[in-house]
């Protein structure tokens, strides 16, 4: 596998949403909601974002020794010069105090067959590094998930409260590119793959 410094190609993917996936429609097909106060509602800005597929990733990082990370569908590539990144993650969410902490991340790009890794990484109270998960430790230190379709080691750039989500922005450092694989998606609340059109 080769790691490089900050060789990016162009950007990263596509923008994904941040948001669930929807409930199932209404009867007749076309739920709408007026715009007032704060905005549309919660739950129809949810199933509204929820018909866009998402990639899925996996951030990792290091914190005392300890390895830290969480599953997330809210990644997309923010700039090609200087190469950045950008992830969102909920202000509630237990994990991540030690995200903050750690500083330096890695975005493990999860291949189709991981559906299990992301699912695992999601969930709450285990030890998400244990067996099965396979990982290793790559430059930094920085937790890296076997089996990915690629790794993004990343700086910390900037960090900003937008919301009820904290937006993590990375400078890219290095890439890791094993051989390519397919992509993890999400969409309306399962993983599948993706088929292009013949």
């Amino acid at each position: 596998m080769d790691c490089t410094n900050a060789t990016v190609g162009g950007p990263v993917g596509s923008p994904a949403t941040a948001g669930p996936a929807p409930d199932p429609p209404d009867a007749d097909g076309a739920a709408v909601a007026p715009v007032a106060g704060d905005g549309v509602p919660a739950d129809l800005f949810r199933r509204a974002l929820g018909r866009h597929p998402a990639g899925v990733v996996v951030i990792t990082a290091e914190l005392s020794g300890e390895p830290v990370g969480i599953t997330a569908t809210s990644f997309t590539s923010i700039s090609l010069s200087p190469p950045l990144v950008g992830f969102c993650i909920a202000r509630t969410s237990s994990t991540w105090p030690r995200l903050r902490a750690a500083g330096d991340f890695a975005v493990n790009l999860l291949a189709e067959d991981q559906h299990d890794v992301a699912t695992r990484f999601a969930a709450r109270g285990v030890d998400r590094f244990a067996a099965p998960t396979a990982w290793r430790r790559g430059p930094g230190a920085v937790p890296l998930l076997d089996g990915a379709a690629a790794h993004l080691l990343c700086e910390r750039h900037d960090l900003r409260l937008l919301g009820d989500h904290w937006l993590v922005v990375g400078h890219v450092t290095r890439t890791c590119l094993p051989a390519e694989r397919p992509p993890l998606l999400y969409h309306r609340r399962t993983f599948g793959g993706f088929r292009p059109r013949e």
